[in-house]
């Protein structure tokens, strides 16, 4: 399964190589809301929240539906600009429709929820499926969704500052120190761009990235099945030290392909036993579940969510599951009228990195 871009006809000069402070600061606080996805960050977690001041935390938990199971397209830009400042400038000056869309995409749930014209903010039947799909995420996500909805001037100027904050807090002395990183990657992929064209450049960034045999599109190894395209605008590719494992692309439509890709190194892992080992790849034979794993890696669903995201009955969707319970890969806790099934994240990352990746990418 893959992600294809095209760029037909796109000069080489279109495909940039740049860091962004702001994609660096969201996966950062990606990172804080989802450790699991991170061990080897675990020491820079734990200092982090013991000095964060306890208002920025409780903010951090209203807003994190933007970053926590995937970004919201604005906080990854496909223009990077040199200070935090200037780029959240530049959000600033999306319309409340852009803004919003793109904000309730990730409070409904981790897999893309579209909103066809005319969106939430104008429409009250969107509006309806809008806060529905929120309301399924949990408490937070439906009173994130409904502030949002209500008030989008006040929401947005409340996210900025919360960013803000977070760059006196911890991210200002983070960024300097993963900067010098960042700048020797971004030489080693304009300079392979220059001298060895778009192929060799791409190969670098990751072994899921790599360039169609006719030149015509960018293919993105993932767990699905999508397609964009870079005309005009081009492709942006974005270094980043905390991203690991994750290789995130942007690709809704009306947005300017991004790539943001890991460049750290990830320390080593706890061995488990052979037959734990054996049991659970034998679970992780099917597809589906692969599916099913990758989709439940961003964040808790519903075995109702599960079976819309893939198209899938919910009692084909109840047997895989119980399949990847049994081999203790998931767990299932009931919240209200709803049983979300969560991914036992410790455990996958015992069966080794490549899988890991492979589900959080």
């Amino acid at each position: 399964m893959t992600l294809r871009i095209d760029i037909t006809g796109l000069p080489a000069g279109r495909l940039r190589f740049a860091a962004s402070p702001l994609a660096e600061l969201t996966a950062m606080l990606h990172v804080l809301a989802e450790p699991g996805h991170h061990p080897w960050l675990a020491g820079w977690v734990g200092d982090v929240w013991s000095g964060m001041p306890p208002e920025l935390a409780e903010r951090l938990k209203e807003a994190e539906f933007l970053w926590r199971s995937s970004r919201a397209d604005f906080l990854v830009p496909a223009r990077p600009r040199p200070t935090l400042a200037e780029e959240l400038d530049d959000v600033d000056r999306l319309d409340d429709e852009t803004y919003v869309t793109a904000a309730l995409t990730t409070t409904c749930g981790s897999n893309r929820v579209h909103f066809a014209a005319p969106s939430p903010l104008a429409d009250a039947a969107a509006r309806e499926r809008a806060l529905d799909l929120a309301q399924a995420r949990g408490a937070l996500q439906e009173a994130f969704a409904q502030r949002l909805l209500a008030d989008p001037a006040a929401v947005r100027a409340r996210v900025r500052d919360t960013l803000e904050q977070c760059a006196e807090t911890f991210f200002d002395p983070a960024w300097t120190g993963v900067a010098g990183q960042l700048a020797a990657d971004l030489r080693l992929k304009n300079d392979l761009l220059k001298r060895q064209g778009i192929g060799a450049a791409l190969a670098s960034v990751s072994g899921a990235v790599a360039l169609a045999p006719d030149g015509d599109r960018i293919v993105v190894d993932k767990l699905q099945d999508n397609e964009t395209a870079a005309h005009g605008a081009g492709v942006t590719f974005i270094p980043s030290h905390f991203g690991r494992p994750h290789l995130l692309v942007v690709h809704a439509p009306g947005w300017q392909p991004v790539v943001q890709y890991p460049v750290a190194e990830p320390g080593p892992y706890e061995p488990v036993p052979l037959d734990t080992v054996g049991h659970r790849l034998e679970a992780l034979s099917h597809p589906v579940r692969l599916r099913l794993l990758r989709t439940l890696a961003r964040g808790p669903h519903t075995t109702g969510e599960l079976a819309h995201a893939w198209e899938l009955s919910p009692p084909e969707v109840s047997r895989h599951l119980a399949v990847l319970r049994r081999a203790g890969l998931l767990s299932a806790r009931r919240h209200g009228r709803y049983v979300h099934h969560t991914l036992n994240l410790p455990e996958i990352t015992a069966l080794g990195a490549d899988l890991l990746a492979a589900v959080l990418r």
